[in-house]
């Protein structure tokens, strides 16, 4: 068995332990965040784990090259995980240069320990990362688009139809002009909640 694997394997096996108790306690959390913390923890299991393996290599770095191996290996293309990875290695380390808490946690973390769990709970009460405000993102940018789309199409038809003389620029800036509409306030609202969410909330470290 290579380096590679016996750390893909090592990590996937403790995180399989802290699925359970993960789903038991029914984390709300941003989707993007919640992978983001869970990968950085699996970094630091496998860093731990490879240090007793004969590496060539430093074996924070191995261990960040057996993710993107585990990511590849459950559908994701080389490219996009090179990609997360890049991302993942900046996120790994906070502005004095140390760790994360995720990646610290998944260092120290020992078998059937709820490590993955403490670093979750740091963040329950972390607007920017819960789930509710994800969703009203979700909502709000599907409202943009669609909204949007279709203002901008009733603007076109409208123009097309009842001044079939108009030029193609004037139809293209009339349907501009409607998808703003709908497009600008929604923005607007949404940030102006995002905003005030923000100021209820303490400022927090990476994971």
């Amino acid at each position: 068995m290579s380096t590679i694997d016996s750390c893909t394997r090592h990590g996937e096996e403790v995180l399989a332990t802290q699925q359970l108790l993960i789903k038991e306690r029914g984390y709300d959390f941003a989707p993007e965040f919640k992978q983001m913390t869970t990968h950085l923890y699996l970094v630091g299991v496998m860093w731990r784990h490879g240090e007793d393996l004969d590496l060539s290599i430093d074996a924070r770095d191995h261990a960040f090259d057996a993710l993107a191996s585990l990511l590849v290996n459950r559908g994701m293309r080389k490219k996009e995980a090179e990609k997360r990875i890049a991302f993942l290695r900046g996120m790994s380390r906070l502005e004095d240069g140390g760790d994360t808490l995720a990646i610290t946690a998944g260092y120290q973390a020992s078998p059937g320990d709820p490590a993955l769990l403490t670093v979750f709970d740091e963040y329950l009460d972390e607007v920017r990362v819960s789930g509710a405000l994800w969703r009203l993102y979700d909502r709000g940018k599907k409202t943009m688009f669609i909204g949007g789309g279709a203002a901008a199409f009733v603007a076109i038809w409208f123009v097309t139809i009842f001044i079939p003389d108009s030029g193609a620029i004037s139809i293209l800036a009339v349907g501009v002009v409607a998808a703003g509409l709908v497009v600008i306030p929604t923005f607007l609202i949404g940030l102006l909640f995002y905003r005030k969410k923000i100021k209820k909330a303490d400022p927090k470290t990476a994971p």
